[in-house]
């Protein structure tokens, strides 16, 4: 490795200490260019795809009730294990859940309860603004869960067919997700989508993939 140092200073350089009056004429431009800072929170940043935000559980249109069917993944998945979850078995031993809990506090917000469940029933909203002083105000039970699901469709205005696309993992191919998974999503949400560098194309993205018999033959 080239390792580049900065030249020494000569002794005019040294003199009038340049540095500085670099320093003060970056300071100087600054001073007259548009301020960037933006006044929350009257101003609200923009969410992007995929925004890991207040956890909800997602009301059913029909039955009005949570789309959770305790098959405890998002439970397992869970590496800061802040996830529990509590069902009965009906009489056609279908499981019904009737206690959902998450320690918010614990959590990571590394989303992958979003990306495990097979029916879309957890989701991470758009909804950032939940700082509290109380701490039972963030332990969220199924209830609460529910009701930040409705807050964040009043608050939003969007309809209950909305789908945070942190749902469908980036770069997944559709074919390989269930269909509760294979939603709409933006263009760079997608393999096709996905290059980094201008001298990259897209193109290369679509190479099929080797086996492991192939990948050991070179």
């Amino acid at each position: 490795m080239k390792v580049q140092y900065k030249p020494k200073r000569n002794l005019l350089e040294t003199i009038f200490q340049v540095e500085i009056l670099q320093g003060m004429a970056l300071t100087l431009r600054k001073l007259f260019s548009p301020a960037i800072t933006r006044q929350y929170p009257q101003e609200k940043p923009p969410m992007y795809p995929g925004f890991r935000g207040q956890h909800a559980l997602v009301r059913d249109s029909v039955s009005k009730e949570s789309k959770c069917v305790a098959c405890m993944r998002c439970a397992t998945v869970c590496p800061s294990r802040c996830i529990q979850i509590g069902y009965d078995e009906d009489e056609t031993h279908k499981r019904v859940v009737n206690r959902y809990t998450i320690e918010v506090l614990r959590c990571v917000f590394c989303g992958y309860c979003v990306e495990v469940c097979p029916v879309g029933a957890i989701t991470m909203t758009e909804l950032f603004e939940y700082a509290t002083y109380d701490r039972q105000t963030v332990f969220f039970d199924k209830e609460a869960l529910l009701d930040n699901w409705d807050s964040f469709i009043l608050k939003t205005g969007k309809d209950a067919t909305y789908v945070n696309p942190l749902m469908r993992p980036r770069g997944v191919l559709e074919s390989s997700l269930p269909s509760a998974k294979r939603l709409t999503v933006p263009d760079d949400w997608t393999i096709e989508g996905q290059y980094v560098g201008t001298k990259v194309k897209p193109s290369t993205m679509n190479l099929p993939s080797t086996t492991h018999a192939e990948a050991e033959n070179g």
